[in-house]
């Protein structure tokens, strides 16, 4: 079985029968099943050449697809079943999401090919007789891009849906704005886009780095685009979580508009869209004019990101450095007027403000960890992403978590040791290392643990320049990354890597191949993958596990 993740419980035919598709199948789905059909005839008919008519009343089909909300635990809505035997495919489906799951996984049972955009001269298909059942361990499987610092294009975006949907993954989490670009169009700060989505340059490699690119940087996503994005990924189950990040990590913003920044400390007005990398000083002016503004923001971002497609909103959070604000006579004044505690108290009551406005509104705010110094409103969840320590305390404190440490999930950090990484950052994180990865760490409570709704892994773009970077550093490490979220795995010293190597090595590769992903082969990078010369930040030993 070379499934990935891999299920439950999968019985195959000890005798290898097969079930042989004929020229044109026929395919019934059930009430229900409908996007899941669509989808079967778009993506399987293009590599099959298949049309997938419907079934006639009482006729015989080859595919069957059905919902039954009976199936499998009532706390799993994404089971799913796969049976395939003499009459043929019946997939069912706890969910409309369960059913989806069962379609990837009758994707990789039908061979790398079924993932190619057209089909293959005298190619035949068949499945094995099989038995699957199985069902996530988490509900949350995500993935973070970071579109920030380098821009990826829609069509992009969209890609990547398709490549995390292909994996059981649920989540992607867009990074939309930082100092170094604002990506997402809002209508009522025009602004936003037409001078923080763009930079004069970019620092090539870690901020260390005394090399430039000198091409200009930039690009955004109309409001359409958004709500494409957000509709494909809805078709694919996947939820959409947008991150608008507050109070620091903002000089793309202050930027185009310089009222929202410390202007009794700084020329706001002389201000660019940053060009480095690392933490920037420039952060918003804690006054009730910023607060408007970004309210507008997030009014015209939740319009675009429906409750139920993205119940959760980010706010990042994080980094913010304070030495504007105890400079600031307009900050000291404000700490004075809300009675909190110094600059740190001023980072609480940003979050605290829009933790109750998102709340107000139907949604769930979310941040980095930092937002836990504070305290936080009873429905604020934590991305805890400086180790463990911060979603042991979230959780153990009742908020819902999502584990995202950097020393273990940060696909940007390097893959191997060595001088051939490009520009390498951060600890060795090798496929083995990802795979050995445990969301929920043994030092938890158990009342904590079911606050863990599971992990995500992060991309950052710094020194990830464009689509081919960015597959080199997901994959293959996000395929051992879905399979920790998704399957049902022993402690991480006793899970089975060589299994899952081999695994790979016997088809898994080849879908990548076939989805054209640029990833790492197991040898090393290619020639074209490397980056020679361009400084990064290697960090050596073993990250600490805290």
């Amino acid at each position: 079985m070379d499934l990935i993740p891999v299920p439950q419980v999968a019985v195959f035919d000890e005798g290898g029968r097969r079930y042989a598709f004929g020229p044109d199948p026929v395919l019934d789905a059930g009430p229900g099943a409908e996007g899941v059909a669509r989808l079967l005839r778009r993506e399987l008919g293009a590599a099959t050449g298949w049309n997938l008519p419907a079934a006639g009343p009482g006729g015989a089909a080859d595919l069957r697809l059905r919902l039954d909300p009976e199936f499998g635990e009532p706390s799993r809505p994404e089971s799913y079943g796969i049976t395939v035997d003499a009459t043929g495919v019946e997939l069912v489906g706890r969910s409309a999401a369960g059913l989806f799951g069962g379609y990837q996984t009758l994707r990789q049972l039908l061979g790398p090919d079924v993932y190619r955009k057209a089909p293959l001269p005298g190619r035949a298909w068949s499945l094995p007789y099989v038995g699957i059942a199985d069902s996530p361990r988490f509900g949350w499987r995500g993935l973070m891009l970071d579109v920030a610092r380098h821009f990826m294009p829609k069509d992009g975006v969209l890609r990547y849906i398709d490549l995390i949907a292909a994996h059981k993954l649920n989540v992607l989490h867009l990074h939309l704005t930082d100092d170094q670009g604002w990506r997402v169009e809002i209508k009522r700060h025009p602004r936003l886009t037409e001078v923080g989505a763009w930079r004069t340059r970019s620092r090539w490699g870690h901020r260390a780095s005394p090399l430039w690119n000198e091409t200009p940087h930039g690009g955004f996503y109309t409001q359409d685009d958004i709500r494409e994005i957000v509709a494909y990924a809805a078709e694919r189950h996947v939820r959409v979580v947008p991150e608008i990040d507050l109070p620091g990590h903002s000089q793309a913003a202050i930027a185009a508009y310089p009222e929202l920044g410390n202007t009794d400390v700084v020329d706001t007005s002389a201000l660019g869209v940053w060009d480095d990398w690392g933490i920037n000083e420039n952060v918003l002016a804690p006054t009730e004019a910023v607060l408007r503004f970004y309210e507008g923001v997030f009014e015209e971002l939740l319009e675009l990101f429906p409750a139920e497609v993205s119940p959760f909103v980010h706010v990042g959070g994080d980094e913010c450095p304070k030495a504007q604000w105890k400079a600031s006579a307009v900050a000291q004044e404000r700490i004075r007027e809300l009675g909190v505690d110094g600059e740190d108290g001023l980072q609480s009551w940003f979050i605290r403000h829009f933790d109750g406005w998102l709340a107000e509104r139907g949604r769930r705010l979310i941040g980095w960890d930092e937002i836990l110094e504070g305290g936080l409103a009873d429905g604020a969840a934590v991305s805890s992403w400086r180790g463990y320590a911060g979603g042991i305390a979230a959780a153990e404190a009742g908020h819902d978590v999502v584990m995202c440490p950097e020393q273990q999930v940060y696909l940007d950090h390097r893959q191997a040791a060595g001088g051939d990484e490009p520009m390498p950052i951060g600890y060795v994180r090798s496929l083995e290392d990802v795979y050995r990865f445990e969301p929920v760490p043994p030092k938890m409570s158990e009342a904590a643990a079911a606050r863990v709704l599971g992990a995500q892994a992060n991309v950052w773009t710094e020194v990830t320049e464009d689509r081919a970077r960015v597959d080199y550093q997901t994959f293959p490490r996000l395929a051992a990354f879905a399979e920790v979220v998704w399957s049902w795995q022993p402690a991480p010293e006793e899970r089975d890597f060589a299994w899952f190597e081999r695994r790979m090595e016997a088809a898994h590769y080849a879908r990548l191949d076939a989805l054209g992903v640029d990833y790492r082969p197991p040898g090393g990078p290619l020639p074209w993958q490397r980056r020679p010369g361009v400084l990064g930040r290697p960090i050596e030993g073993e990250p600490p596990i805290a």
